[in-house]
């Protein structure tokens, strides 16, 4: 069993900054991709920001420059630092892995966080 858990949303002023974790455990031989998306009211969930497990990474247009995603290979966790935030920035959070579960069989699977609601007043 692999579980992802989140942490580090809530509520701040148009301008502010979060940091979002999210750390994956349980039987992991070795997590590749990571990434995170998000998911605001009426709209459908999109992919934010993306890291592979060398570090290199990716980020919709939406939030290029703002945002900053890394890991800790180490300790199975992707980050995700968010500056400058704005309202259109509300959401739900989702973290999201790619892990190698078995160095026998090499299954891989897809595992999602729970979510974090992220809110931005203006």
């Amino acid at each position: 069993q692999v579980r992802l858990v989140e942490s580090g949303g809530g509520l701040v002023q148009a301008g502010g900054s979060l940091r979002l974790s999210c750390a994956a455990s349980g039987s992991i031989v070795r997590v590749n991709a990571m990434a995170w998306h998000r998911q605001a009211p009426g709209k459908e969930r999109e992919l934010i920001a993306h890291i592979r497990s060398g570090g290199g990474t990716n980020y919709a247009d939406s939030v290029k420059g703002r945002f900053t995603i890394s890991r800790d290979n180490d300790r199975n966790t992707v980050y995700l630092q968010m500056n400058s935030l704005k309202s259109e920035d509300t959401a739900v959070y989702y973290c999201y892995a790619d892990i190698l579960t078995s160095s026998i069989t090499m299954t891989t699977r897809q595992y999602w966080g729970q979510g974090t609601q992220v809110a931005v007043s203006s």
